[in-house]
């Protein structure tokens, strides 16, 4: 309920802010004047912006098993799923979340994601590859990563951020869309709607704004990898979360085998990504940041 709240309260907040903005540049009167539907225009951007990562977030768990052929363990058939199981269990008691489902899925790249609506109905998976190349210590420290996100709330608050920029970028590459129209028709008679102008404007708008926005909710992203290694140390020991870092730099070089839409959910992310639209920071920043924190993290 409290998530939900939140997602309804930056909804709302986000139209007061483009309104206020609006009304302060006189956009809003401009806009009127010239026959555009303001208002209708900034309900329709908060309802597309909100409510497509809305959607991905509410099926988040089912898109993750179909696109990596994750496999639930519902009845462990083997040692190693047991202290799958009971490592998962043992560090979610101790995050203060309900059990998460936890999965396999098939790729020999080491790594594990976590996802789910909430912190309370979510999901932990890991790669057959991480099960067999990491040590035990370091897999347990790789879970506490993945539990961290999950009770860090990373999920609905990444899908905040996509919601907000997604927002912003409909609204701004529409009106910018009909200010050009606006000016290259000047004087022409308006009654037919927005011309070629606009829908060309709109669309390389979006493009450029679909841009920025990835920046940014990039940049998010790499801050809540920071906050789940230290919760990865809090929970496994801050000496198998460096080891468990220091495994993976080993086998960056591999590319990764995740899904383009799940690798900001993943321990780690395959090499070749531009650092300003890379979702998680470079491995051996993460490492340097837990050898340098205090005594908090042991």
């Amino acid at each position: 309920m409290k998530r939900i709240f939140l997602l309804i309260a930056t909804n709302v907040a986000i139209m007061l802010v483009l309104s206020v903005v609006a009304s302060v540049l006189g956009l809003d009167r401009y806009l009127t004047a010239n026959g555009m539907n303001y208002g209708a225009l900034l309900g329709m951007s908060a309802i597309f912006g909100f409510g497509g990562a809305f959607i991905s977030l509410a099926i988040s768990k089912w898109m993750a098993k179909r696109t990596t052929g994750a496999r639930v363990i519902t009845q462990p058939s083997n040692s190693a799923e047991m202290w799958l199981l009971n490592t998962v269990e043992r560090q979610a008691r101790a995050a203060g979340i309900n059990m998460p489902e936890v999965a396999i899925f098939d790729s020999p790249e080491p790594n594990a994601f976590a996802t789910g609506m909430s912190k309370n109905s979510s999901l932990v998976a890991v790669s057959t590859g991480l099960m067999q190349t990491m040590q035990q210590d370091e897999v347990e420290a790789v879970l506490g990563h993945e539990i961290s996100h999950i009770a860090n709330g990373d999920m609905v608050t990444l899908t905040l951020v996509q919601g907000v920029v997604n927002t912003f970028v409909f609204f701004l590459s529409r009106v910018i869309g009909y200010l050009v129209d606006s000016f290259l028709n000047r004087g022409n008679n308006r009654d037919s709607g927005p011309g070629i102008g606009y829908m060309v404007t709109v669309f390389v708008m979006q493009i450029l704004l679909g841009f920025l926005a990835s920046m940014v909710v990039a940049w998010f992203s790499r801050q809540r990898e920071f906050r789940a290694d230290a919760g990865g140390a809090h929970l496994a020991g801050k000496r198998k979360m460096i080891a468990a870092l220091q495994r993976l730099k080993a086998a960056h070089e591999l590319p990764s085998t995740l899904p383009k839409q799940m690798t900001a959910m993943g321990i780690r992310e395959g090499g070749g990504v531009m650092a300003l639209f890379a979702t998680h920071p470079p491995l051996e920043v993460r490492i340097n940041a837990l050898q340098n924190a205090g005594s908090a993290v042991q």
